[in-house]
C-alpha cells in the first residue's frame, strides 16, 4: 500500500526574551491560530489550501488530489461546496487589506475553476488539473512576503 505524503509546516516562534527562536511543526488543526494577524491567516489559508488540492496522493500516478477535485464530482452540490470554500479563502485575503486587484484576480480564480468545474466530465477532469487553490495561496504568499515579512513559514 502506498504511503501518504505528508506536508508538514515547520513555524519559527519568537524569541522570548533572553532566549532564541524554536521551531515548532504544524501537524494538526488544534495548531491553526485563530488570531487576525497576517502570520495566522496565513497558516489558515495554507491548511485550507493543502485540503483543498493536495490531501492525499492517488496512487499509481503520485498526483496530489484535494476535496476541490473529489467533491467536484458530485454534480452541482459538490460545485457549489468546493466554490464556497475557494471563497473562503479569498475571504481570509480580504482580511489581510490586499489590494483589490488581487482579491478580484483571486475570485476570478475561483469562478473559473466553478465555471469550467461545473461542465460534466470535462470539467472533473480540468478541477483535476487546474488548482484554483493554490494560485491563490501564491498570491496571498506573495502579498505576506512583501509586506508582511515576519508571517513567513519555513516548509520542510
Amino acid at each position: 500500500m502506498a504511503e501518504m505524503s505528508e506536508t508538514k509546516l515547520t513555524v519559527i516562534e519568537p524569541a522570548a526574551p533572553g532566549g532564541a527562536e524554536r521551531p515548532r511543526r504544524m501537524n494538526s488543526v488544534q495548531d491553526l491560530p485563530l488570531g487576525k494577524d497576517p502570520g495566522s491567516i496565513r497558516r489558515r489559508i495554507e491548511a485550507m489550501e493543502l485540503v483543498l488540492e493536495r490531501s492525499f496522493v492517488i496512487p499509481g500516478i503520485n498526483r496530489p488530489v484535494g476535496l476541490d477535485a473529489i467533491i467536484g464530482l458530485v454534480p452541482v452540490v459538490g460545485d457549489i461546496i468546493a466554490m464556497g470554500m475557494g471563497a473562503w479563502i479569498v475571504w481570509e485575503a480580504r482580511n489581510l487589506n490586499m489590494p483589490k486587484w488581487k482579491l478580484l484576480r483571486m475570485a476570478g480564480n475561483v469562478a473559473f475553476d466553478s465555471a469550467v468545474g461545473a461542465v460534466p466530465m470535462v470539467g472533473d477532469l480540468f478541477d483535476f488539473m487546474f488548482r484554483s487553490n493554490t494560485r491563490n495561496l501564491r498570491i496571498v504568499k506573495k502579498h505576506l512576503d512583501k509586506h508582511h515579512p515576519g508571517s513567513k513559514v519555513i516548509e520542510q
